[in-house]
């Protein structure tokens, strides 16, 4: 990188063209979106008791799961009590592209603090087999307390380091929620408003390019694999499904979103990715009204 590349968030102005309703939203304080637990409540239900306790909350059309407030519900018994969980709704879509079912093999690589495993739980209703697997000892606490708190009980939880699960009979789906820059969150930590530090981004790469391979190989044939990020950089995104793609016999899958997105980038600086990358989904703040991620959905070729 020279002295006159645009660093930070600079960098990314030349992928986003609403450029300036994205700056706008970076700096807007995040308002509460949560999941509805399916596994104890349906959503109706849930608006109906919140509604009672004077909470207004507002449904997402294309996600009928999840609500927004402006209120703190954190200390509410229904929170407690496992009904709903806290969750940006842009952490919905990998689980929606996962498409995990009931019955199923399913495993959630890099799975603390359980937010997405336990929706996976959820749309697999409990049945069937999810390994959420986490080698971190304090953040497996968080995993398991979710995981109790939820009532998902067809999770196994391993705690190997992702890189290195060990291969074995294949699984239907993998969720591979990888560390990354997370510039994505910026809207609840302010210090990555200006951006991840290139040494990180080139750091963190490495680590996803393992994931991504130790997942693909984990899979079945003709299994799914969902690679997301909550982070900006195509170093980190579309570059790591392209390691991927040219290592492996994958292909990159449509998702189907009826949300404000972005496609794919199939070019960054000198750098040309496959066509098929511009299949996988980007969401910035400004989208949703929520945090930024990438998402690409794979599945294995025989």
């Amino acid at each position: 990188m020279t002295p006159s590349t645009p660093t930070g968030l600079e960098r990314y102005r030349p992928l986003i063209p609403d450029w300036d309703e994205f700056l706008a939203a970076c700096k807007r304080p995040l308002s509460t979106d949560l999941r509805t637990n399916t596994l104890r409540i349906n959503p109706d239900d849930l608006r109906d008791r919140l509604l009672g306790k004077g909470i207004r909350v507002e449904p997402f059309a294309w996600e009928p799961t999840y609500f927004r407030t402006t209120r703190t519900v954190g200390a509410t018994v229904e929170h407690w009590a496992g009904l709903f969980y806290l969750q940006e709704v842009v952490q919905s879509v990998p689980v929606a592209a996962l498409d995990p079912q009931p019955g199923e093999l399913v495993l959630d690589l890099c799975a603390a603090p359980g937010g997405k495993a336990t929706d996976i739980a959820a749309r697999m209703r409990n049945r069937g087999c999810l390994v959420a697997n986490e080698p971190n000892g304090r953040r497996q606490q968080a995993l398991l307390a979710n995981v109790n708190r939820i009532g998902a009980w067809n999770i196994a939880i391993s705690e190997y380091r992702g890189q290195d699960f060990p291969i074995g009979d294949g699984f239907d789906r993998v969720l591979v929620d990888a560390p990354c820059s997370a510039e994505g969150t910026l809207r609840k930590e302010p210090s990555l408003r200006g951006g991840a530090l290139p040494s990180a981004i080139r750091r963190l790469a490495g680590i996803q390019q393992m994931l991504i391979l130790r997942a693909f190989d984990l899979l079945r044939v003709g299994g799914r694999l969902v690679y997301s990020t909550c982070t900006f950089a195509p170093e980190e995104n579309e570059a790591i499904v392209a390691y991927l793609l040219e290592r492996r016999r994958a292909r990159v899958l449509p998702i189907s979103a009826s949300f404000p997105h972005a496609s794919g980038v199939t070019a960054w600086g000198d750098t040309a990715y496959p066509s098929e990358v511009s299949d996988c989904v980007r969401i910035y703040p400004h989208h949703l009204d929520s945090g930024g991620g990438f998402v690409a959905r794979i599945e294995r070729l025989a």
